[in-house]
């Protein structure tokens, strides 16, 4: 962990286990460092226990895909895997993360996974109901004695394989072409969960998914976000366009999103 922390955080990613924010997000993290904010990253969980790994290996995992992702700050919540709860108490807990660091964003891994973990819905759950806890006032003495905190914007990174056809307000997909391979190095460095057979296949998992969010913006790989609400903008050119340049006069009306050729 780096000797100098942020007091402040531009934006917080949360999700259950370590090895989650890396596949769902682990390119936009990276972009975010790179584009010089101050991105934290919150396991609710040490995952543990798995039938491939250990407390003091995950965590040295995790700490090494930090460094991979370069976010300056990553902590444990330390809620119990396997049993994670939206419960008052856990909300107490990760309220008081919130509030002690102030993100501006919080990004929360989002969705039902009935072939996988539940903790990964429950984390859903948390997420929202302790960004609401944030905010309460006269009951500091529940968070550690830190002072009320609203957090101003809410994200979803949807899990891949979510079990709901959700009709989200809004999304949108960021373009990681440049930090994708960051994002991979992040993910091989969790060699207790992912030996050379699964990282293949979780590459490729992977790659397909970031190059189909990608492809249908114009870009090599993209990751995935939405919004609980419409997306707002005082410029609808701007907001159309987004970082592309304008399609040339001569391309055809329709023809200038996709790179088809």
């Amino acid at each position: 962990m780096p000797d100098a922390l942020p007091d402040r955080l531009d934006v917080l990613a949360v999700a259950p286990h370590p090895d989650d924010l890396e596949i769902l997000c682990g390119g936009t993290i990276a972009k975010l460092v790179k584009q010089g904010y101050k991105v934290g990253m919150a396991d609710l969980t040490s995952g543990e226990p798995t039938p491939r790994g250990s407390l003091d290996t995950r965590k040295k995992e995790a700490e090494a895909a930090r460094v991979a992702l370069g976010s300056p700050l990553r902590i444990n919540v330390e809620l119990p895997n396997r049993v994670l709860m939206d419960s008052p108490e856990n909300r107490f807990k990760l309220a008081t993360v919130f509030r002690t660091y102030r993100p501006g964003i919080l990004i929360v891994g989002a969705g039902r996974t009935p072939a996988a973990s539940p903790d990964h819905h429950q984390g859903h759950l948390l997420g929202e109901a302790a960004r609401f806890y944030s905010q309460l006032t006269k009951w500091d003495e529940r968070f550690d004695g830190t002072k009320p905190y609203r957090v101003p914007h809410l994200v979803y990174c949807p899990f891949p394989f979510d079990a709901e056809q959700r009709s989200w307000h809004s999304t949108f997909v960021v373009d990681i072409s440049d930090t994708f391979d960051a994002k991979l190095e992040s993910i091989r460095a969790y060699e207790s969960q992912f030996d050379a057979e699964r990282f293949e296949r979780v590459k490729h998992m992977i790659g397909s998914a970031n190059g189909y969010h990608g492809a249908r913006c114009g870009f090599r790989y993209g990751e995935l976000f939405a919004l609980p609400h419409p997306v707002g903008a005082p410029d609808l050119v701007t907001l159309v366009h987004g970082s592309k340049p304008t399609a040339p006069p001569d391309v055809p009306v329709g023809q200038g999103h996709l790179p088809m050729g």
